[in-house]
């Protein structure tokens, strides 16, 4: 979590709030929770396990790609930390690996993997990477984006992370990739950043998450919102579904996020058996219900003080 990045939001969220003593109070409470936080989760700087090749159906291990090598679908993973795997501790676990043996399973074809993700990105790497992508060759078949947490905890503006998404999606499209875009995760399953810090934290994402999906769309992709789709799993198994820094996915959350990624991705390509998509949903009740407001409005609910209660959520302001 980046303490600056964090000191940002919640000046935003404040200053908006109301003025004076109070203000400053609540100001400085929620700094000592980021500082506190930021003590708990630590600072990943591993190198994720390296994780390219061609993945073939019922083979677990990849064979390692070079000019002549023949695949049948090319993929490529772009973004950050989650998307390159940072808290896997071998290359099986890698997110794009899944992703990619998952596909394989799911189309009998040969896929070649290639990942340009990098940790601490935020939106803003992301014409970088697409560049990068443009100088080392052709463009890919298939394209997964996992980008938006650092741009919450970086306080980027909410408008302006959404549009360089979508630039991004746009150039993958043109250039005849598919594109599916995993949307900011919901950062109110990590229990490490206390309340009410983790209620700012969680509606900035949420409201950065439907911003990605609407520039998605716009721009020719296929949003899944992992906010919703994977929050219920998170905070019923915090210990599985975390690695050890209780901030980046285990092979278990991984794992869980590729599976909803992979229809998605196999009936954009034209390659899904399963049967009709679900219409995938927007916000996450499991990580509403845990919020502090709707914790006190369920207590006094049960104790019979108020009426029935509603999520509490408070709109944050334009930035």
């Amino acid at each position: 979590m980046s303490r600056t990045g964090v000191k940002a939001s919640v000046a935003t969220v404040v200053a908006g709030s109301s003025a004076g003593t109070a203000t400053w109070l609540a100001y400085q409470y929620l700094m000592s929770q980021a500082g506190a936080a930021r003590g708990l989760i630590g600072r990943n700087v591993s190198k994720p396990p390296e994780a390219d090749g061609v993945y073939s159906p019922g083979i677990d291990a990849p064979e390692r790609w070079w000019r002549g090598v023949p695949f049948d679908l090319h993929l490529m993973i772009f973004g950050d930390s989650s998307a390159a795997g940072v808290g896997a501790v071998t290359a099986d676990e890698v997110p794009g690996v899944r992703i990619a043996k998952l596909l394989s399973e799911e189309t009998g074809k040969r896929i070649r993997l290639s990942t340009k993700a990098i940790g601490g990105a935020t939106s803003r790497g992301l014409s970088g990477q697409v560049d990068a992508m443009f100088i080392a060759g052709a463009a890919p078949d298939a394209a997964v984006i996992l980008i938006g947490a650092n741009d919450v905890t970086a306080k980027n503006a909410i408008r302006a992370s959404a549009r360089r998404l979508g630039d991004a999606v746009r150039r993958l499209r043109e250039s005849g990739a598919v594109v599916v875009v995993g949307t900011c995760p919901d950062l109110g399953v990590v229990t490490a950043i206390p309340q009410p810090l983790r209620t700012v934290v969680r509606e900035w994402g949420h409201r950065l998450a439907a911003a990605q999906a609407s520039a998605t769309r716009a721009a020719g992709g296929h949003p899944v919102p992992l906010a919703d789709l994977l929050a219920k799993e998170f905070l019923a198994s915090p210990d599985t579904m975390f690695s050890a820094d209780r901030f980046h996915p285990s092979a278990a959350g991984y794992e869980l996020a590729a599976r909803q990624i992979v229809p998605v991705l196999a009936a954009a390509l034209g390659e899904w058996t399963g049967g009709p998509l679900p219409d995938l949903p927007q916000i996450s009740d499991a990580a509403q219900a845990q919020t502090m407001a709707a914790r006190v409005s369920t207590a006094l609910h049960r104790v019979g003080w108020i009426g029935h209660p509603k999520p509490a959520v408070q709109e944050l302001g334009d930035d």
